[in-house]
């Protein structure tokens, strides 16, 4: 069986700036995604053509829109890069750059080329939940994305703030303190003997 050796973390992708080479529909689709998570991310895409609804969206939340072809120079300052043009040779000239600047990549439907995937995000107030499938099905990625939806409980952030509230008030060291978090919250976890 092979293993998902992927390492998951949270980007403060509003600290961050992200290239989306592309403006069609994968292009929209990458945009939507992440402003949806993360609708004050740092966005500059670059394409001769964009959709209506990307220019709109785009609009909305301050994306830098550049009509033209690709270059390297657009990579100039950026930390995170998705490409996702019609063009395989567009999008593997996009990879080999990013390689050589050190920035980090995705190619959309392309995991060999890509330092990252962006999975299925299910978000309620504080919580937020990422789900991957190493790259290998995005359908069971969005299918687990809609249970865990439906499962997590739209007051789960109460439950988040009222933790945070108790673990202020804890005193102690950094052990003492998970000690007593962890028996506050056992009751949140069913033991099946």
């Amino acid at each position: 069986m092979e293993r998902n050796e992927l390492y998951p973390i949270f980007l403060k992708v509003s600290h961050l700036k992200v290239l989306i080479v592309g403006g069609g529909n994968v292009g929209l689709e990458k945009l939507t995604f992440l402003l949806k998570s993360s609708p004050r991310a740092q966005v500059q895409m670059v394409a001769p053509e964009f959709l209506s609804d990307t220019l709109e969206l785009a609009k909305k939340h301050n994306v830098e829109i550049t009509k033209d072809v690709y270059a390297d120079h657009f990579l100039k300052g950026k930390h995170i890069v998705i490409a996702c043009t019609d063009k395989p040779k567009v999008n593997e000239q996009v990879y080999h750059d990013c390689r050589e600047q050190g920035n980090l990549v995705n190619v959309a439907d392309n995991p060999p080329f890509c330092d990252f995937y962006m999975g299925g995000i299910v978000t309620k107030g504080n919580v937020k939940v990422a789900i991957s499938t190493n790259g290998k099905s995005p359908t069971t990625a969005k299918r687990l994305r809609q249970f865990f939806e439906d499962v997590l409980p739209d007051n789960i952030d109460d439950l988040v703030n009222n933790l945070n509230k108790y673990r202020k008030t804890l005193k102690g060291d950094f052990e003492q303190k998970v000690e007593a978090l962890n028996e506050f919250t056992k009751g949140l976890v069913s033991n099946k003997d």
